[in-house]
């Protein structure tokens, strides 16, 4: 039985509109602000994959606009980019990625390749250990 709040200590917001993906490209997401709290999980979820494998990757820097970004480095993940791919066999599959970093702002984009038809896919992210609660 769930006894503790998770409810008000987590903040979720869209890291990456769902979306089918039809070709090679890469998918921007939205930039996170994580000013206020103290760690900053992506769960990326997917569709129907027909074909094609889609590849998280992060950036990360202390400018609002991420003039200043830079990818983030593997020892600032929680995960791994290879647990957090999708292949054909991942339909309707969620997966996470975290960040351990120090910077102010962070954007989650997935690459896809081989895709001929594609798949579709989408990310929340869910920032948590608010420095002042409840969360908002």
């Amino acid at each position: 039985m769930a006894f503790r709040d998770l409810h008000n200590n987590i903040h979720v917001t869209n890291a990456l509109n769902p979306q089918a993906i039809g070709s090679n490209t890469t998918v921007a997401g939205a930039i996170i602000d994580t000013q206020g709290y103290s760690s900053l999980e992506f769960a990326i979820v997917s569709g129907t994959l027909t074909d094609g494998s889609y590849t998280p990757s992060m950036l990360e820097g202390d400018a609002a606009n991420l003039s200043d970004s830079a990818t983030v480095a593997a020892g600032d993940l929680l995960g791994t980019i290879a647990g957090a791919t999708f292949a054909l066999t991942d339909d309707n599959v969620t997966k996470k990625l975290g960040y351990r970093g120090t910077k102010r702002y962070v954007k989650l984009s997935i690459t896809s390749a081989a895709v001929t038809t594609g798949g579709t896919i989408g990310a929340v992210a869910i920032q948590g250990h608010p420095r002042n609660g409840p969360a908002t």
